[in-house]
């Protein structure tokens, strides 16, 4: 199973295949892609890279929230400076957002081996149960995970999960994303983000009518809960993501 990166940055060619890294000039192995190259070479951004411009009420609260978690169990050593001291606070609350990171990460890639169908060494219970939960949300579908595809107006992705539809049956498609807490997720909902993000995805895999859901996994507890996002939400959060996207664009010089 190969390590998931962050999708946040990444780029695409225009016809939704992954262009994450490009080979160095000196012939040396391969680095991280960026506006420049892509401007170049005529790539888009993902859908991340555009929500990336908007704020983040949610993650900024927890981002506080870490700063003053570590100043509490941190004390300060004698003699050192106010400088010093804040310095190391925010490194401290720094490391535990990459660890939760880092653990949000390998779940997202344990979920996407298990419903890809990948033999697992260990399947965690979470997967189960968030299998499970899908069923009692959207009924028996045929999963399909890391589908990457592209867009017309200039913006790119991969879905974390997506199941088509059947007119002639009236069975509509999903599109589903996989998001990690550790929290107790009884009073956990979408943000703004999540149903820009979600509505994007739908747009760029021509499911304009899918039916959109979070799935919120606790792989500490193995909590999972399902939020399908209600239709005028999914709309709302398309204008908002299309104005987002035209604003990243004359920003960044990527007008398409």
């Amino acid at each position: 199973m190969q390590e998931q990166k962050s999708e946040s940055g990444h780029w695409y060619d225009k016809d939704g295949n992954p262009f994450y890294t490009i080979e160095r000039s000196d012939g040396k192995g391969m680095r991280n892609t960026t506006l420049r190259d892509a401007k170049k070479l005529g790539l888009l951004p993902s859908v991340t890279t555009i929500l990336g411009v908007a704020a983040k009420p949610g993650l900024q609260n927890w981002l506080q929230q870490q700063a003053i978690l570590a100043a509490l169990t941190l004390p300060r050593n004698e003699g050192e400076s106010e400088e010093d001291y804040l310095d190391r606070v925010l490194n401290d609350s720094k490391a535990q957002g990459r660890d939760a990171a880092d653990r949000g990460t390998q779940i997202h890639g344990i979920l996407e081996a298990f419903f890809s169908q990948v033999l697992l060494p260990e399947i965690p219970e979470y997967c189960r149960i968030a299998e499970n939960a899908l069923k009692a949300s959207f009924g028996n579908r045929l999963w399909v995970t890391e589908k990457s595809g592209s867009h017309e107006l200039g913006f790119a992705g991969k879905v974390d999960l997506h199941a088509k539809g059947d007119k002639i049956k009236g069975i509509v498609p999903v599109v589903a994303d996989f998001k990690t807490k550790e929290v107790p997720l009884e009073k956990v909902v979408p943000y703004e983000d999540h149903i820009m993000q979600l509505a994007a995805y739908r747009e760029l895999l021509g499911f304009s009518d899918a039916r959109c859901a979070i799935v919120f996994v606790n792989g500490l507890t193995n909590e999972v809960k399902v939020c399908e996002i209600e239709e005028a939400e999914l709309q709302k959060g398309l204008k908002c993501f299309f104005h987002l996207l035209r604003f990243y664009q004359i920003k960044s010089g990527l007008v398409v």
